[in-house]
């Protein structure tokens, strides 16, 4: 049965990653480059000013009013810098060759442009549900493109992608490293998760947003300061490692030999692919966090989400990736998280093993808190707020779970609904685009960016 299941859902996933997604999420970046005149590259200064000017780890209390614009970030930057950054780049370079990370560059570069029009217009159609500011691409299909068909297929098949599946995908991952590192069954983690995740649930948006502003700049430091020890250790590999990437994506045989069996078309695929669990532009998952920053002007909300995407693809996972080609751990035949940890090791012994089930730990830990934010607003799009107990228990069930299935299915489903989502998000960005370029000419001429 599990054998038949993951046949269908790879033979779908064929078909909305062969072409269908990589156009239009990669299309859709290179759109808004365009439309607003890079972006990305014209103020890239003052996105990291606007993000960390106000920078502290015990930030405004968060409330029914929303959070301050660094708890948006931090809870956008919870759910992008998960199992996709240490599983999910192993997996894109076992599966696309080397060359994959260039393509997750790309994607990512043409994705910052389209994550500010998300986070712009998840500003200016947010709402006030039962008292409480809400909102995300299920309300600017709502009130801004006036589809109820795609703001509830957006908001059933996030709910599906993150609330069920997604959160099933880092449970999965905490799992396979705890057992790795400490031999511990992963039922038992999948246990544990679920009841520190019901305490947050719990705690609503006050005890989410104090939970991320505090973890997610210690992980980062982390992981990162890790990550870095090991590529000086590795020395000249390190640029050996930067050297397969660029070659790798135009020629992976030049990298792996004929006898791998990946070609070009494999390496965009895992790139744009794994890129998009990654930093999650165009998908329509962070602009729920950066809907309800409390900012001026909705554009300076979407500088800050263009922080996130650079944080989470240029700098925590190409560190990633970095380690994973350096140590040579993506031909050691490991794949996903147990191909990261088999980089660490070859760089810091079995400390190796450990380091990475705790930074995974911190990273798909925080990734739940932030995918289940991101659904629960869908919750209360759909349901309302007396929905939410039901839902909750339905998550911590699902992260339970997570733990105990195989993990080929388990990123398989993930990368189907993260597919479907994908395409009534994009459809409301490029039909809103005058909104979002209206928006940016108008805080430029009031010199606001």
């Amino acid at each position: 049965m599990n054998d038949q299941l993951l046949t269908i859902v790879q033979a779908i996933n064929d078909i909305l990653w062969g072409k269908i997604l990589i156009v239009m999420l990669v299309g859709c970046g290179i759109f808004f480059t365009i439309n607003l005149r890079g972006i990305q590259i014209r103020k890239f200064g003052k996105a990291f000013k606007q993000a960390f000017g106000g920078f502290t780890l015990k930030g405004e209390k968060a409330g029914k009013d929303g959070m301050s614009s660094f708890q948006s970030l931090a809870t956008a930057i919870a759910a992008q810098v998960g199992t996709g950054n240490l599983a999910g780049a192993a997996t894109a370079i076992v599966s696309g060759g080397p060359g994959a990370i260039f393509w997750m560059w790309i994607s990512a570069f043409f994705g910052m442009s389209t994550i500010f029009a998300e986070a712009v217009l998840a500003q200016t159609y947010k709402k006030e549900v039962d008292g409480q500011v809400t909102g995300g691409p299920a309300y600017y299909l709502r009130y801004g493109m006036h589809s109820k068909f795609l703001s509830s297929l957006f908001a059933v098949s996030i709910i599906i992608a993150l609330g069920f599946i997604g959160n099933m995908v880092q449970a999965n991952s905490i799992g396979v490293a705890f057992k790795s590192a400490f031999n511990i069954n992963p039922l038992i983690v999948g246990v544990v998760l679920a009841f520190l995740a019901g305490f947050i649930f719990i705690g609503g948006i006050g005890r989410i947003a104090s939970f991320t502003e505090k973890l997610v700049p210690i992980m980062a430091a982390f992981y990162i300061v890790g990550g870095i020890i090991i590529l000086v250790i590795m020395g000249k590999e390190t640029g050996v490692a930067f050297k397969q990437i660029f070659v790798g994506a135009f020629d992976p045989s030049a990298v792996l030999g004929g006898a791998a069996g990946v070609a070009m078309k494999d390496a965009v695929r895992y790139g744009v692919a794994r890129g998009l669990f990654s930093n999650e532009a165009g998908m329509g998952s962070t602009p729920h966090a950066h809907a309800v920053a409390k900012v001026d002007d909705p554009t300076q909300q979407g500088l800050v989400a263009i922080v996130g995407v650079f944080i989470d693809t240029f700098v925590v996972l190409t560190i990633t990736a970095l380690v994973i080609i350096a140590t040579g751990a993506n031909l050691s035949g490991a794949t996903g998280i147990e191909a990261t940890q088999k980089a660490f090791e070859m760089g810091f012994g079995h400390f190796g093993i450990v380091f990475v089930a705790i930074a995974l730990l911190f990273f798909a830990f925080s990734t739940i808190i932030g995918w289940y934010f991101f659904a629960e607003a869908n919750i209360k799009y759909l349901f309302g707020p007396k929905a939410l107990n039901p839902f909750r228990i339905i998550v911590l069930l699902f992260i339970i779970l997570g733990t105990a299935l195989h993990v080929e299915l388990v990123w398989q489903l993930a990368d189907m609904f993260n597919g479907i989502m994908v395409i009534p998000n994009v459809i409301g960005l490029v039909g809103l685009s005058k909104v979002v370029k209206k928006a940016l000419v108008s805080a430029e001429e009031r010199n606001i960016l």
